[in-house]
């Protein structure tokens, strides 16, 4: 999920660590047709659905505060449309062809739609006079469309290592892939998974309409009897399923090891924190800003990058075929298009922001650098924990640039968001490889699909954005404000004085995290004792996300860890298009809603 509230997770490889609950390819026997896969039906519908997510998802992440399951709700609308194409053309559908629209829409809303949010920010700091930026539509195009296929590029490798050799959850992919598996087969030959589909996406609609539509029940419910500043603090849980949903894919010890990092930062440190004078008051975004945020972040960096240290040799035998004249083998997308397609998309983008932002060209391409290691980081983070915590990670690139360029708003701002721009799309594009490894699809033309749903998505958000701002203002009273662009824009501010204003404890509390997020790294290798060993990157997001959406995951774990144990049988059958539903049912009327409100 785009920094995503938790919105949706085959056989076992060998690997370095697996998530429990991880999604299982549900045993559908497939139909046997012909395998239509990249089609002109196919590419026509992807690009439709591309344009409409990527232009409701700024609409939807700024009203909402985040980016719901773009993966589910585009697997559906591609569903319908080549269904009803197939009724005209009488040639039926694939699951395939649904896989390459699901994978465009997931690139244009998640990918790219979900990068309003830094120009909000922008936007917010243009109003507080901070900032002098005021992006056009061409100017935003010209931005996300490289940055975005620079993302899917620089990802493309990395996919044998996260997907094959890790086998990580990535909840959204799992569902989508669940979801086109049902709506394939129809209800004759799943039955019981769809009934469990649409069971659990009534139940999560019904909520959703409840809370949202008619305000008959309250979206959250404030843990009090743990501490008096529960609701300043965000701890207690939501009233919905889909973050419960989302916990019953990643499994018990991802989601414990979420609740843990949330006790440690919002239960156990405020009070002593606010006493020792570190946080100015007892408000989510007071004590993450001033203080969570480092050690946290340093979890999630060290869990991530010590990680893929560890199995660096699967990284590089996908280099291998790059003088090879096979390089298509296997159905991956050819290394030389990789190299050449990555260089091309650095140097336009490097040239984007000189002339029309101003931003040095040196920093450009210090800024892809960063952007890959901010990718490592969040899709590890992604696949565990259902989370892509970008602009936590984007908010570090924040403070790297706040060394580099000492108080320059406008170098922070965009060197921060292209960083956060190439790693949601390459991050996303590994929900879309889980999504194919369960379906069948070739990875070579879900690959294709990507770099065609980043540029429809960048049009569509050039087109969607300026109006909406417009029409309704960002920010200020009564305008669109996403916490998570609040946060961005707050960040810029505060770096803008200098790190002599963050406490000096909070970087002492990076450099520890740092080295115990490698010591858990390296336990979790334990033959016995490493399925004990809490998940360094999701103790870190616990600690970056509300408690809100932690709880209910922590809910969903343990619900699949004790069906599991009951009934694993239905367990296996039930659980994955139940909790696909949960998330699907949701997102569906959250954008359906959202979308009804802008008359």
């Amino acid at each position: 999920m785009g920094e995503t509230n938790a919105g949706a997770a085959e056989a076992p490889a060998p690997e370095l660590r697996r998530t429990d609950g991880a999604g299982r390819a549900p045993r559908i026997s497939p139909r046997a047709e012909p395998k239509l896969e990249l089609t002109a039906r196919a590419v026509c519908v992807a690009v439709v659905v591309a344009a409409l997510m990527g232009a409701a998802e700024p609409v939807v992440v700024l009203k909402i505060g985040y980016g719901p399951n773009m993966s589910v709700v585009s697997a559906f609308l591609g569903f319908i449309a080549i269904s009803l194409m197939g009724l005209v053309t009488g040639t039926r559908g694939t699951r395939w062809e649904n896989n390459l629209v699901q994978t465009a829409g997931t690139a244009a809303g998640s990918g790219v739609g979900f990068m309003a949010v830094v120009l909000a920010a922008i936007d917010m700091l243009n109003q507080r006079g901070l900032l002098d930026l005021h992006l056009s539509g061409p100017q935003i195009f010209a931005w996300l469309a490289p940055s975005g296929l620079l993302g899917v590029l620089l990802a493309v490798p990395l996919r044998k290592h996260y997907i094959d050799q890790e086998n990580l959850t990535f909840a959204d992919g799992t569902a989508a892939g669940e979801t086109l598996l049902v709506l394939d087969e129809g209800p004759r030959q799943a039955k019981p998974r769809v009934a469990a589909l649409a069971a659990g996406g009534f139940v999560s609609a019904s909520f959703t309409v409840l809370r949202q539509a008619l305000g008959w029940i309250p979206e959250t419910f404030n843990f009090t009897f743990i501490t008096p500043h529960a609701a300043a603090l965000r701890v207690g849980t939501e009233i919905g399923v889909l973050s419960l949903g989302a916990g019953m894919l990643i499994g018990l010890r991802v989601t414990l090891s979420m609740g843990l990092g949330m006790v440690l930062a919002w239960i156990v440190a405020p009070g002593p924190l606010l006493r020792a004078g570190l946080v100015p008051s007892l408000t989510f975004n007071a004590v993450l800003q001033r203080w969570i945020m480092w050690p946290a972040t340093g979890l999630m960096v060290a869990g991530g990058l010590a990680a893929l240290a560890l199995k660096w040799k699967v990284i590089a035998k996908t280099f291998h075929g790059l003088g090879s004249k096979d390089v298509d083998a296997g159905g991956d997308f050819p290394m030389k298009w990789v190299v050449w397609g990555a260089i091309a998309s650095a140097i336009v983008l490097a040239a984007v922001q000189k002339i029309s932002l101003g931003f040095p060209l040196w920093l450009s391409f210090v800024s892809v650098l960063l952007s890959l290691i901010l990718m490592l980081v969040g899709i590890r983070v992604l696949g565990e924990t259902n989370w892509a915590p970008i602009s936590a990670m984007a908010n570090v690139m924040q403070a790297v640039f706040a060394v580099l360029a000492p108080g320059h708003v406008p170098i922070n701002m965009i060197g921060s968001g292209m960083s956060g721009a190439v790693a949601a799309n390459g991050e996303h594009l590994m929900q879309d490889y889980r999504a194919g490894k369960i379906v069948g699809s070739t990875n070579r033309n879900l690959t294709i699909l990507q770099l065609i749903g980043v540029p429809v998505g960048a049009l569509a958000v050039a087109v969607a954005y300026p109006l909406v701002r417009a029409r309704y203002g960002i920010g200020g009273e009564g305008g669109l404000s996403s916490p998570i662009s609040v946060k961005w824009a707050g960040f810029a501010e505060l770096l803008s004085k200098g790190f002599g204003a963050l406490p000096t404890s909070a970087l002492y509390a990076l450099v520890i995290a740092l080295v115990v997020g490698v010591l858990l790294t390296l336990l979790e290798l334990h033959p016995r004792a490493g399925r004990w060993v809490p998940s360094p990157t999701a103790v870190g997001l616990g600690m970056l996300i509300p408690g809100f959406a932690v709880v209910p995951m922590i809910i969903g774990g343990l619900v699949q860890f004790v069906w599991q144990k009951v009934s694993p049988r239905r367990e296996e059958v039930y659980n994955t298009p139940l909790a696909s539903g949960f998330i699907t049912g949701e997102a569906l009327v959250l954008l359906v809603l959202a979308a009804a409100s802008f008359k």
